[in-house]
Order: C-alpha cells, then structure tokens, then sequence
C-alpha cells in the first residue's frame, strides 16, 4: 500500500481511507463470515467511519457498546438515525460497578472501560474513529494494530508489502484494530459531513468538542461543568454509589476528614471532578485534618 503523505487534501484522505478497508476486507472476512466489526460511538468520528464503511461498499457490521451512563440525547439520536446499529448492553452498570471496584474510574484507572466498552470485537478485525489529532497519546498509534501486542511492525510491513492484508500471525481471539480515518483532522470530519448532508448529535451544537460518557474522567473541566448542569440526575446516582461504598467499606477514604468529620460523599464527587490527589484538593479548600 502507498506511504501516506501528511499533505492530502479531503478527496484523496477519502480515497486513501477506502482504499485501506477494501485491500483489507478480504481479511476482515476470513476472521468473521459478517465482515468488519465496526465499533460504534455515535460521535462525529463514528458517524464519518460509518459512512466510509459504506462508500467503501465493504462487508460490515455495526454495534455499540452501551455504558449505561451515554448522554441520553446520544442515544435518542443513535436510536433515530442508526437503527441498524446492534446495542450491547453490559451484565452490569455503570453506578453497580462502581460499588463493585469500590472506586471511581479515574484518568489513570479506567476501569469502566475494559468493563463496559472493550470487550467486543474479539476474534475480529474491528473498525474505529480514532484520530491521531485528537491527543498526543492517540498520535503514538498506528493505524493498523493487533490489540494486546505491544510492537505491530510485523503486520503493518506485511500490509504494506501484499496486496491484500493477510492474519496469518494471528491466533486465537486477538482483534485486529484498523483506524481508516487516523490521519483526518477536525476540519476534514466535519467538512466531510456537511459535504455528506448527515445529521449529528446536537450535542456539539451545544458546545461539547467530544461526545462521550457523562462525567468522563476524560473529559475537559468545560465539558463536566455542562454535565453538571444538564445531567443532575446522574450526579444523584453516582453520589448513591459513593454513598455505598463510605456505608461499607470501613477504611475507604477513612483518613480524611473535613472540619472534623469524615468526608462524605459530596466532597467525594466534588473531589473526583477535579482531577487532583485527594490531599491536595482538600488543601485548597483548607479543610483537611488528619488522623
């Protein structure tokens, strides 16, 4: 396949993102009889991946991992606009797992992911919107990868070398991660999708950059304090949850104690959304006693 040049205008990002699906279809085939497993999101980077999923007239399926706690005007528009789209549902949700890992998911321990978005796609070459302008993490990547293998020099030279993009390496129930739309850039997604004429999540006109798990540990401050004031109610059941496990777990958080009483869960959430240690969020607020 040809080397990719950073300086490609829109059409020929799009020629070079079809390109990619179709010399690798043949393999997406061999590894499951319905094609392409594509990871839906509903996001802007979703809806374009879909879409070239279908220009490129390659086999593919749809499906999304429900988290239980999605944005609920995503899902109206995902319902409305995406029928087709299978969603899966996890054996738990979001506020039991919390009581489950006796934690909140955080920036460095993202727990819900594996639990509740990672786990489709096994034993397939699986399609996603990731894009490397989206963050210096992501532009570490490649846009072809086997998940759980630390160096995919072997497949990507291998694809580069054949015609057509074989899994002969591959064994047992590795996933095979392609990112045709992994050198776009903001601009290109939505010029591409006023060019298309496509709808998409209302969300953005509202001001969100990215459209994701309400109170992401992600997520920008700017974003939590719009899910502060549009979600209430699923601040409310977080705070059940934290409420849980300060009910229940002896020695959760049972150093801390603000103006000689032990946190509780309010300052726990209020905590958790700034992002910062513990101490030195109740430092700030010049509350903090220790035992």
């Amino acid at each position: 396949m040809e080397e990719y040049s950073k300086n490609k205008g829109l059409n020929e990002k799009i020629k070079y993102s079809i390109n990619l699906l179709q010399k690798a279809q043949k393999m997406a085939i061999s590894m499951n009889e319905n094609g392409f497993h594509l990871a839906f999101s509903g996001g802007k980077d979703s809806i374009v991946l879909y879409r070239i999923a279908e220009l490129a007239k390659v086999k593919f399926f749809a499906e999304m991992s429900v988290t239980t706690i999605d944005p609920p005007e995503l899902m109206r528009y995902i319902r409305k606009n995406y029928p087709q789209v299978k969603l899966n549902r996890p054996d738990i949700n979001f506020y039991e797992l919390i009581k489950k890992k006796n934690m909140l998911p955080t920036k460095l321990k993202r727990y819900c992911c594996s639990y509740l978005k990672e786990q489709a796609g096994a034993g397939s070459t699986t399609l996603v919107g990731v894009r490397k302008a989206e963050s210096v993490r992501r532009a570490k990547r490649k846009e072809i990868e086997i998940q759980g293998h630390k160096d995919n020099t072997e497949l990507l030279d291998q694809f580069n070398r054949n015609e057509e993009l074989s899994h002969t390496c591959v064994k047992g129930k590795d996933k095979i991660i392609i990112m045709p739309i992994f050198h776009w850039t903001d601009k290109d997604v939505w010029n591409f999708i006023r060019e298309q004429k496509m709808n998409y999540c209302k969300l953005y006109d509202e001001g969100y950059k990215r459209i994701g798990c309400v109170f992401c540990p992600m997520a920008n401050k700017k974003n939590i304090s719009k899910d502060r004031k549009k979600y209430p109610k699923i601040e409310k059941q977080i705070k059940k949850s934290i409420q849980y496990i300060l009910d229940t777990k002896v020695d959760f958080l049972d150093i801390v104690t603000i103006n000689g009483k032990r946190i509780n869960a309010n300052e726990v959430f209020e905590w958790w959304l700034s992002k910062e240690n513990l101490r030195n969020w109740a430092e700030k607020q010049k509350q903090l006693e220790l035992f």
